[in-house]
This record gives structure tokens, C-alpha cells and sequence, in this order.
């Protein structure tokens, strides 16, 4: 007979060691990423093909009419853009913004290359260049929010400060290099050829766009009540989410206050500065190249460090500071002072306002952000600039200083607003 089998061995008491968690795989630089490297370079084609559209069309207004007739026709495309820019908004949150970014630039490449080879049989005439501006307006208003609401989708959200100094570049590379360009293109071939000229660099972006991955969109859930809002309810709804979110709503606030006490003592009221006290063209160039200067650099830094710690805070300190220097511009008493004060104007402006285009892209629902961002971009080109004509008249009355001191005052009242909710001043960007 067989023995009876032994007893069963006991486990082992020696614990087994844990399984160590996969670590995640560090985020690609943006300035490394080659995705996001493609969109740069579509976002700098478009940009720059914008500066020689608009030089094409006033020259070639210019051409055709009366001064007043040409800036009726420059002024046209303000008004569709900003009747239609809340619409662009749901229409990127609906469609998604890559599809709106690219039918944009498509239909922009297709108006002008139309435009120019009409031009070749034909002097240019006014209703003709009407009808371009509005096109161009209301494409505006489709395309800029999409543009704003892209960055989240192509990169990781660590990257996003990085990617906001990388678009400021390509802005700076555009207002460098797009009015030379077109001045060139109107020299060598006249207003065919900078119409031509920017068609084929809408042309150009085309292709980049197409190659350029983006990150999965969030999910829309039939059942979540939102599908079936329409149009105008899912307006209403984003607008709502903005006005009780408790970052997004003072961020707005920020950057509308802040903006509109900046846009008239730079555009408009710097050329008056200049003209009361007899600085000249070159004096106007200077401080232009100095802005310019200091605003490339604040996108510089941005880019290479790609964070900000404390952003929520920091935003709005730059604000103010740029404040002060809006206050000093207006009371310098030569030159040299103007230059240094408008490097310091752009670089904090610019890092201001990156940073809080950075803390939107970051704390709002990406089933939101491009209603959101419409809100922002409508605030920023649309509304802030009406203040142009209010600015002119006042430096007529009581000179460019108290002027520039009183709009310092409105753009601080910004940066005052950011500092006040504790939860934007705690607001950070992903490391």
C-alpha cells in the first residue's frame, strides 16, 4: 500500500514585493514637440499672411476711393466680427476647433487667390473690397475662437504658458515681417500681387493644419441634457458656466478692465504723445520697436522657461506694474524715457497677458473653452478698442498726461480685480 500523502506545504511567510507603479512618461517640451511645432508654423503663416492681407486691402482702398471711403472699408470687418464671434464660439465647442481653424484659413486662401486673379482683368473697386472685408470679418469670427481653444488639444497642459510664449513670437514675427511683405509685394506687382502673396500663405498653413494630431475632445453624452440645446441654448450655457465659474469669471473681468484702460494710450494715444511734444516719426518708431522688443522678450522667457509658479498671482502684479509704466509714458520727458518705459509696458503686458490666456486654457471645461474663449477675444478686440475715439478726444482736451494717467488708473483697476478672489490668486499651472 502507498503512504498516505504528506501534508500540504504551508505558503511561504516571505511577503511578496508590490509591483512598482509604471512612472509617467515626462511631457515633451512644446518648443520640442514636432506636433505642435507644425501648428506653430501654420499659426505664423496665417499671421503674417493677415499682415500682407490687410496692407493689400487699405493700399488698394487707398487706390480706389476717398481717405474716408478707405477706412469705411477698413473699419467693415469689425462689424461682423463682432456680431458673430459668440457664435464662433459654440460653433468650435460643436464642430471642434481644428475643423473651424481649417475651413477658416481655407476659405480666406480662396477669397484672396480669387480676389487677386480678378484684379488682373480689373481695377479694384470698393464694393468689391466691401464684400472682401465682411467675408474676412466673419470668417474672424469663426476663426479666432477656434484659434484660442486649440492650444489644449496639442499639447499636454504643462505645456500650455510655453505654447502661449510660442504664439507670441509667431505675433511678433507677423507685425515684423507682414507689412515689408506686402510694401514688396505692392512695389513688385501691385495690389494683385499682395493679394497673391497672402492667398499662397494661407495656402501654406493648410497643409501644416491638416498634419497637426489633436488630444481626444471630451465626450458629449446624449443623455447629459446638453445635445439638444441648440444654437442659442448652448450660448446661454456657456455663459452661464463662465459667470459662476470661480476662476474664469474674475479672470474675465481682469482682462477686460485691464484691457481697456491699455488699448487706447498705446494705439491711439501714443501717436498724439508723440505729436504734443514734437518727437517726430523716429521717435514714434523707437518707442513702437521698443514695445515690440520688450513683448518679444516676455514670450522669449515663456518659451524656454515654460512656467510661471503662482500664476493666479502673478498675472495680475504684472498688470498693475504695466500700469505704472502707462503713467510714466504719458510724463517722460524725452525720448529715451519713452523707449524704456514702452519695453517695460510690453514685456509686462505680454507676460500678463499670456499668462492669463494660460490660466483659461487651464481651468476651463474643454467642453467650454471655445464659447469661453469667444467671450475673451470679443472683449479684446471687439470692445476694448471702442474706446479709441473717447481717448482722441480726450488728449484734445486736456493733453496726452492726464490721459495716460487716468487710463493707467482703469488698467490697474484691472490688476485690483485679479488680486481680490482668492480663488484666482491661487490659480496654478500644471507642472
Amino acid at each position: 500500500m502507498s503512504a498516505p500523502p504528506g501534508p500540504t506545504p504551508a505558503p511561504s511567510a516571505t511577503p511578496t514585493r508590490p509591483v512598482p507603479a509604471p512612472t509617467p512618461a515626462p511631457e515633451r517640451p512644446a518648443h520640442r514637440d514636432a506636433n505642435v511645432l507644425r501648428w506653430l508654423g501654420a499659426y505664423t503663416a496665417s499671421m503674417v499672411g493677415d499682415s500682407v492681407y490687410y496692407m493689400a486691402l487699405s493700399w488698394a482702398a487707398v487706390r480706389s476711393g476717398s481717405p474716408a471711403q478707405a477706412g469705411f472699408v477698413l473699419a467693415a470687418a469689425s462689424v461682423p466680427r463682432a456680431l458673430l464671434m459668440l457664435g464662433g464660439g459654440v460653433i468650435a465647442d460643436r464642430f471642434g476647433p481644428r475643423r473651424v481653424v481649417i475651413g477658416g484659413d481655407a476659405v480666406r486662401c480662396a477669397v484672396i487667390l480669387g480676389v487677386a486673379l480678378a484684379l488682373l482683368f480689373t481695377t479694384p473697386a470698393l464694393w468689391m473690397l466691401l464684400a472682401v472685408a465682411l467675408v474676412f470679418g466673419a470668417v474672424d469670427a469663426l476663426f479666432l475662437p477656434a484659434v484660442g481653444a486649440l492650444p489644449p488639444r496639442i499639447t499636454a497642459p504643462g505645456q500650455l504658458a510655453r505654447v502661449q510664449g510660442m504664439r507670441g513670437l509667431a505675433q511678433r514675427v507677423a507685425g515684423v515681417t507682414g507689412a515689408p511683405l506686402g510694401g514688396f509685394a505692392v512695389a513688385l506687382g501691385g495690389s494683385p500681387a499682395a493679394f497673391a502673396v497672402a492667398g499662397a500663405l494661407f495656402a501654406v498653413s493648410l497643409p501644416l493644419l491638416l498634419a497637426v494630431r489633436m488630444r481626444p475632445g471630451p465626450a458629449k453624452d446624449p443623455a447629459d441634457g446638453h445635445a439638444d440645446l441648440g444654437a442659442w441654448g448652448e450660448l446661454r450655457d456657456g455663459l452661464r458656466y463662465l459667470r459662476r465659474h470661480r476662476v474664469l469669471a474674475p479672470l474675465m473681468a481682469t482682462v477686460a478692465v485691464g484691457e481697456l484702460g491699455f488699448v487706447g494710450p498705446l494705439n491711439i494715444g501714443l501717436t498724439l504723445l508723440v505729436q504734443e511734444r514734437g518727437w517726430g516719426a523716429d521717435g514714434m518708431g523707437w518707442i513702437l520697436a521698443s514695445f515690440g522688443t520688450g513683448a518679444g522678450l516676455s514670450a522669449l522667457l515663456l518659451t524656454v522657461r515654460g512656467r510661471i509658479p503662482r500664476a493666479g498671482l502673478v498675472m495680475p502684479l504684472f498688470l498693475c506694474g504695466g500700469a505704472v509704466c502707462v503713467a510714466a509714458m504719458g510724463y517722460v520727458p524725452s525720448i529715451p524715457y519713452a523707449v524704456a518705459a514702452g519695453a517695460l509696458i510690453g514685456l509686462l503686458a505680454g507676460l500678463s497677458g499670456a499668462l492669463a490666456w494660460a490660466i483659461l486654457q487651464t481651468a476651463c471645461d474643454p467642453a467650454y473653452l471655445g464659447r469661453v474663449t469667444s467671450v475673451s477675444t470679443l472683449v479684446t478686440l471687439g470692445i476694448a478698442p471702442l474706446c479709441y475715439p473717447l481717448v482722441g478726444a480726450a488728449v484734445g482736451l486736456w493733453g496726452a498726461g492726464p490721459v495716460f494717467l487716468a487710463c493707467a488708473a482703469v488698467c490697474a483697476a484691472g490688476g485690483v480685480i485679479g488680486l481680490g478672489p482668492k480663488t484666482l490668486r491661487r490659480a496654478e499651472l500644471p507642472k
